[in-house]
């Protein structure tokens, strides 16, 4: 059941309650549950989930890094996620992307969930790409419709046991990189590392794997879509990926157009859930 902020009326009886009997002020629907610490806009939420919202939020935090763009220039020796009223921003992608309970939901852009300043050297430790996506997604209003996770790997595989029927509930689906043109609200996602070589066919997966995804948020202009995702460069950062005259990250063969990374999957987002 929905929690929702309390009437004037009802406040004064729970501070006259506390002045009389020594009972709590917060009423006990706050204290209960991983999601309390949502706000009510997205929790309950107040505006039907939409993908226009998604885009609206990838944007937004796009301009509050600086607007980078990243089409393969050089390296910046600035880290944006440790800057003052960034490495902030960064905790909040934690906080509020996860569950409260999740170890890393006290993590920002610069300190572990004990508040210690961990070297920059080893920030891949603390990757917050997925943390974005997740705060994105829960912003937006997908309430318990979004498979949340610190790793992309989670909702990568939840979308294609949604495609497959093996799963029910969740606000995305997967779709093969030549099958489906990505528009905007959508996530496009590739493996990294050890995981670089994994393709469609190879989803779900037994077990977690290092991936990325990025939020689309432009298929206007032809031969190219505007994406935006979480610790690139340290940063929420824009990039454009080539793509098909009908706008597929792979031509009919499979054969993937980007020249820097291998995309797997496109997780299509969906306004309401599947089915529903």
């Amino acid at each position: 059941m929905a929690c929702f902020p309390s009437s004037g009326h009802n406040r004064l009886a729970r501070i006259l309650r506390v002045i009389m009997f020594g009972m709590p002020l917060v009423s006990g629907c706050s204290e209960l549950g991983p999601n309390s610490h949502i706000p009510p806009f997205a929790r309950v939420p107040y505006e039907p989930f939409s993908r226009a919202a998604v885009v609206a939020i990838a944007l937004r935090e796009w301009r509050l890094f600086g607007s980078p763009v990243n089409d393969g220039d050089r390296e910046d020796a600035i880290k944006p996620e440790r800057e003052p009223g960034l490495w902030q921003r960064v905790g909040e992608y934690w906080w509020l992307g996860l569950s409260r309970d999740a170890p890393e939901a006290g993590w920002t852009g610069k300190h572990d969930g004990h508040g210690k300043v961990f070297p920059p050297e080893d920030d891949g430790e603390y990757a917050w790409s997925a943390a974005f996506v997740s705060y994105v997604m829960r912003i937006a209003g997908a309430g318990d419709t979004f498979p949340y996770a610190a790793d992309h790997a989670l909702y990568i595989n939840a979308a294609k046991r949604m495609t497959l029927g093996t799963a029910h509930g969740w606000l995305v689906t997967a779709e093969r990189p030549e099958a489906y043109a990505p528009i905007p609200g959508d996530l496009i996602c590739h493996g990294r590392g050890r995981a670089a070589s994994l393709r469609y066919d190879d989803l779900p997966t037994a077990e977690l794997f290092p991936a990325h995804c990025d939020i689309v948020v432009d298929s206007s202009q032809p031969g190219q879509i505007e994406v935006i995702g979480g610790n690139i460069r340290d940063a929420v950062t824009m990039q454009h990926v080539p793509v098909t005259a009908d706008g597929r990250l792979a031509r009919p063969d499979g054969v993937v157009l980007d020249q820097e990374r291998t995309w797997m999957a496109v997780l299509r987002v969906h306004e309401t859930v599947t089915g529903s």
